[in-house]
């Protein structure tokens, strides 16, 4: 009996297989020949998973932005019922703006393939979507923090939301390049969050002179 292929197991392999080699070598480092050695199958099962490159690139993408979102509704999940909007929101943040040691895989592969959709229609639109899922999860966050009475109630929480983006994305390009500003990023995102709250209880403190990127 011919063996059963787990097609979507193989397209997330695949699709880790894309993420390394972009990772390692940008979006045109992602030949089918390489992204099949890479995942340890032939070309032939790279083509029956994906009709072309571009679709490929694509299902990646999609793969990636996935986990970095998921990992964002991670924290909230896991801390819900037992931490402040202010402390979700703040974790929430550092979860997304790629800051830490352990994600700068992540931000790699996340920055490359940003400037490799300027070119690419469809991979700016699975980045315009998550764009819209993580300014939807920040958003909850301080409409979450306005019913606790964390948050000032005559915010636009979508508008904070929409503000709160540049910032988050700007700190993941920043800490790739290495940029070590006057206020560390945590700082940087705790004093913006300090500018929501209805009461501000943490006092304005001196900038670091180093940063954690």
């Amino acid at each position: 009996m011919p063996k059963q292929v787990d097609y979507e197991t193989r397209r997330r392999d695949i699709a880790e297989a894309v993420c390394d080699l972009i990772d390692r070598h940008g979006p045109e480092g992602a030949t089918l020949r390489d992204v099949a050695q890479q995942a340890g199958v032939s070309m032939g099962a790279v083509q029956r998973c994906f009709a072309t490159k571009d679709e490929m690139l694509a299902f990646a993408l999609h793969h990636i932005t996935e986990r970095i979102t998921a990992q964002g509704q991670d924290e909230i999940g896991a801390s819900a019922a037992k931490e402040s909007a202010v402390t979700l929101l703040t974790a929430t943040l550092r979860t997304l703006a790629l800051i830490e040691p352990h994600q700068r895989r992540d931000a790699r592969i996340l920055v490359a393939f940003t400037a490799h959709a300027t070119a690419i229609p469809s991979l700016a639109e699975i980045l315009r979507e998550a764009h819209a899922k993580t300014r939807n999860l920040l958003a909850w966050l301080i409409r979450y923090g306005q019913r606790t009475g964390e948050f000032r109630d005559d915010l636009d929480a979508d508008l904070e939301a929409e503000t709160l983006l540049p910032l988050v994305e700007g700190l993941t390009s920043l800490a790739l390049l290495g940029h070590r500003p006057t206020v560390p990023a945590q700082d940087m995102l705790t004093r913006r969050i300090d500018g929501l709250l209805l009461q501000p209880s943490r006092p304005n403190r001196p900038a670091s002179s180093t940063a954690s990127a």
